[in-house]
């Protein structure tokens, strides 16, 4: 079999990516960075090896509340369910996708691949005081 292919000019996306000033004159911080430490970490709650309080300053209480009430239901279903293995183990977030809203509001959704399964995880998150926080976190 013999594959013939043509020379074409190579189509390179734009490579800028959101990013919003930490403060005046501050480094870039790259919402993307941001949406993926935060489910990583959100993630790593609910399978019980990272405490919840570590997301304090970038949860919302809303949110914060909403995540601490899930991984203690969580916990309570694993306690039961002994013997099985854990339902969220080794959550590697595989990509990461964010909208910019307004100069302030960007929305993420981030893909997570677990052992046996993928999730995903919508976030909006708002620059409060030069601070990126989630203001809305749905996790599948």
């Amino acid at each position: 079999m013999t594959l013939t292919t043509t020379s074409r000019p190579v189509s390179r996306r734009s490579t800028q990516r959101t990013t919003a000033a930490a403060g005046q004159g501050g480094p870039d911080i790259d919402v993307r960075l941001v949406a993926r430490s935060i489910a990583q970490a959100a993630l790593e709650v609910l399978a019980g090896t990272r405490p919840v309080h570590q997301l304090s300053r970038s949860l919302d209480a809303a949110c914060y509340l909403s995540l601490q009430h899930r991984a203690a239901l969580t916990r309570k279903h694993a306690a039961r369910s002994r013997g099985t293995a854990q339902p969220h183990r080794s959550p590697m977030v595989r990509s990461v996708r964010v909208c910019s809203i307004s100069e302030s509001i960007c929305e993420a959704s981030i893909v997570v691949a677990e052992e046996h399964r993928c999730r995903a995880v919508a976030m909006r998150l708002e620059r409060l005081d030069g601070v990126w926080q989630v203001t809305a976190l749905e996790i599948g």
